[in-house]
């Protein structure tokens, strides 16, 4: 596989899920884009295997028909999004380039009740005239928001990297060359993409991202959509740790940094981040995927907890945390999945506490083997993990997942730190290839079909989508 750069690994999202979400959002605007000089009458889109299965509650229908309208899912004003689709469904008009199509979501937007060979997630477009199909575009969404298009070739020229990455034991020969840590490492790569200024700029969005949906998600009381009647706990488990008021993330630091806290305070504390960022994304609010929407409370959870909780090493320790981080995420791109159709939990919790274990690691002083044995830790105890969501909604128990994947990575961490690399038996290139194969020996119904476990055996009694 070619260069990942950290900002495919994190991106600005919209929940509920960066497969069945986010990739059919962009796998519609890149059709539109497509058509928008052809003269078409008609759109037909069909979604198969786990778009099918849970597509409804991950909102599948609602990303397409936002991405048809031409809306980019990182500037969209979120509070918007129900009031867009319902002027769609009343004017039933898509304007498409030159053309003026007919169009209603519930006839043209179909759940087929099958699988393709090709991959789990498949979405298949259709553009007709006069009766007759005239373009054809099939779109695998394979985790993160990425999406392949069936057919198409990626262009042949590859960005050249100055330390181009496949595995773990390319990152440790670099190391052990250059004396350059990690994070140095990572900068040289993306520097090959974009210049220092803009990477420290991007990632100080992502942060920006991060601090705003944990305070969206902290303040926000009632209800998730979805018909699982799941009530929002962020907003409750804040109450039983402060009564003071805030509405911004300098006024929350106040707060929090006014006293000291117990173990279990701080525990709560990563609790109530984890919940704010997934509650957010239940709601279609803007989150950042890390690597995915489903895992997306991880990252902010611990790296909340070392902004908060830990005394700090580095002055730069932010962008340490993101290029270590993200590096690891693309570890896992490239030799495993980090889709949930694909490889279970495992590929997005798993990940998601691996690549956070591993830069926690980084910032509170550890040497690069103490990084990848956290990484390590943090994944050996998530393999086998399903992907069973209650009524195909990223909500039961995928919240609450990302509170355990945010306290594994801290613990995986403080394992390394104390530990001897030297000592351990297991590296990550062998537990990423191991998470691959557990991946491939899972069953589909554990594969975010909601087929399997929890979903099968809690009943709910979900209305109609």
């Amino acid at each position: 596989m070619g260069s990942i750069s950290i900002f495919d690994i994190f991106k600005l999202s919209i929940g509920p899920s960066s497969s069945h979400t986010l990739g059919p959002w962009k796998a519609a605007l890149d059709f539109i884009a497509e058509i928008s000089n052809l003269k078409v009458d008609k759109l037909k889109i069909e979604l198969y295997g786990s778009l099918s299965k849970t597509g409804k509650g991950h909102a599948t229908d609602k990303a397409i028909q936002l991405g048809l309208l031409g809306f980019d899912p990182e500037v969209i004003e979120t509070s918007k999004i129900e009031l867009i689709v319902a002027e769609l469904k009343s004017c039933k008009t898509l304007l498409v380039g030159v053309n003026t199509i007919s169009f209603s979501s519930k006839k043209d937007i179909i759940f087929k009740n099958e699988y393709k060979s090709e991959h789990p997630n498949t979405v298949i477009f259709k553009g007709y005239l006069k009766g007759k199909i005239i373009v054809k575009n099939t779109y695998f969404s394979v985790g993160g928001g990425f999406i392949e298009k069936k057919g198409f070739e990626k262009s042949s020229k590859k960005t050249q990297l100055p330390y181009p990455i496949q595995k773990t034991s390319d990152l440790r020969n670099y190391i052990q060359k250059t004396n350059l840590t990690i994070p140095e490492i990572v900068m040289e790569n993306e520097k090959s993409l974009r210049s220092e200024v803009e990477i420290k700029l991007k990632i100080d969005l992502l942060f920006e991202a991060i601090k705003n949906s944990v305070i969206k998600g902290c303040l926000t009381k009632g209800m998730l959509p979805g018909g699982l009647k799941v009530v929002r706990r962020a907003n409750n488990l804040l109450g039983s740790l402060t009564n003071k008021k805030f509405q911004s993330f300098k006024e929350l630091e106040t707060i929090i940094k006014s006293k000291t806290y117990d173990f279990n305070a701080i525990n709560k504390w990563i609790s109530c981040f984890a919940l704010a960022v997934n509650e957010e994304n239940a709601a279609m609010g803007r989150i950042v995927a890390a690597p995915t929407n489903g895992s997306a409370g991880v990252i902010p959870a611990v790296l909340l907890y070392y902004h908060f909780f830990c005394k700090k090493k580095y002055e730069d320790d932010i962008y340490q945390f993101f290029l270590t981080a993200g590096e690891l995420g693309s570890l896992y791109k490239k030799g495993a999945t980090i889709s949930a159709a694909m490889g279970g939990c495992q590929a997005e919790i798993g990940v998601s506490s691996s690549m956070a274990a591993g830069a926690l690691t980084k910032i509170i002083g550890g040497n690069y083997e103490q990084v990848l044995m956290a990484s390590e830790i943090a994944m050996e105890h998530h393999l086998g993990l399903t992907c069973d969501p209650i009524g195909g909604l990223v909500q039961i128990p995928c919240i609450e997942r990302n509170t355990m994947g945010a306290i594994k990575a801290i613990t995986a961490a403080n394992l390394a730190i104390e530990g001897n690399p030297i000592n351990m038996k297991v590296n990550l290139d062998t537990i990423i290839k191991t998470m691959w194969e557990t991946a491939q020996g899972m069953d589909k119904k554990f594969k975010e079909t909601s087929e399997g476990g929890l979903a099968l055996n809690i009943s709910i009694g979900l209305p109609e989508c």
